[in-house]
C-alpha cells in the first residue's frame, strides 16, 4: 500500500514537468525511496527538487517513516530507455552487444532501435596497406546489452 501511494505522488510530481521521466525507483528496507529520473533536456537540481516534494510533503512520518533520495541518471550512467537514446543524437555511444562492442556517433533513433556511424581502418582489397571506410550499423533495442555515452575532453 506504501508503495502504491508513492508511485500515485511520483506520477503526479512528474506530469508537472513532461520533460522529466522516471529511470528506476527503488523501495526498499526499511522503506528507503531511491528514485532516478532523466530528462530531454537534463535535470536540474529543482527538478529533482520538484519530485522530493510531491512525495514528501504528501507522505505522513507519523503514520510511515521513511527516507527519499531522489538524483539525476549521471553522465556515465547507461542508457536504458529509447527516450535516452533521442537526446543523445548526435554524441558518440558505446554499444555492447553479443556480437562484441561497438563505438560511433548515434545518428538515428527509431521505435526499433539505433543506428551508428563511424570510420574504420580496413585493408584494401588490391594492394597493401589500408583504407579508411566509413561503416554505418543498426542496433535493435533488445540486442543492445548496454549503452553508454562516451565523454571526450
Amino acid at each position: 500500500m506504501f508503495k502504491e501511494k508513492v508511485l500515485e505522488l511520483l506520477e503526479a510530481g512528474l506530469k508537472e514537468n513532461e520533460s522529466i521521466f522516471l529511470i528506476d525507483f527503488t523501495l526498499g528496507p526499511g522503506n528507503k525511496i531511491n528514485i532516478t529520473l532523466d530528462g530531454d533536456n537534463g535535470v536540474t537540481l529543482k527538478d529533482c527538487m520538484v519530485i522530493s516534494r510531491a512525495i514528501d510533503s504528501n507522505l505522513d512520518r507519523e503514520e510511515e517513516d521513511f527516507s527519499l533520495e531522489v538524483a539525476s541518471s549521471g553522465a556515465t550512467s547507461p542508457l536504458v530507455m529509447p527516450r535516452q537514446y533521442k537526446k543523445n543524437v548526435g554524441r558518440v555511444l558505446e554499444i555492447k552487444t553479443i556480437d562484441g562492442k561497438f563505438e560511433g556517433n548515434l545518428t538515428d533513433v527509431s521505435d526499433q532501435g539505433v543506428t551508428l556511424e563511424w570510420k574504420a581502418r580496413e585493408p584494401k582489397l588490391v594492394g597493401k596497406g589500408k583504407v579508411t571506410v566509413q561503416k554505418k550499423q543498426e542496433f535493435v533495442f533488445s540486442d543492445i546489452q548496454e549503452a553508454k555515452v562516451i565523454i571526450k575532453f
